[in-house]
């Protein structure tokens, strides 16, 4: 195994896990900014109202985009495998 490959990997291994994080990454994010506005408009502190629909919102993602992130996970590791006698010489 070369240096070229390893970093190949490394970089795909990478991209693929940012690709499958960002739908709840971003859907926290959104939901959080929502609810700041809306305490800072309505000045309620309550801390409660900043991590539950974070946390509901967050778990919808996952549920929503669970297929898509496995496809995207199974597109990375399938020819992982499939080529790993190559990748160990």
């Amino acid at each position: 195994m070369d240096v070229d490959t390893v970093v190949n990997l490394g970089r795909e291994a990478l991209i693929v896990t940012l690709l499958t994080a960002a739908p709840m990454l971003l859907s926290g994010m959104v939901i959080g900014l929502a609810i700041s506005l809306l305490q800072s408009v309505t000045q309620i502190q309550e801390i409660t109202l900043t991590f539950v629909p974070k946390i509901v919102v967050v778990m919808l993602a996952f549920v929503v985009f669970l297929p898509w992130m496995m496809s995207q996970v199974l597109g990375f590791v399938q020819p992982l495998l499939r080529g790993l006698d190559t990748i160990v010489q």
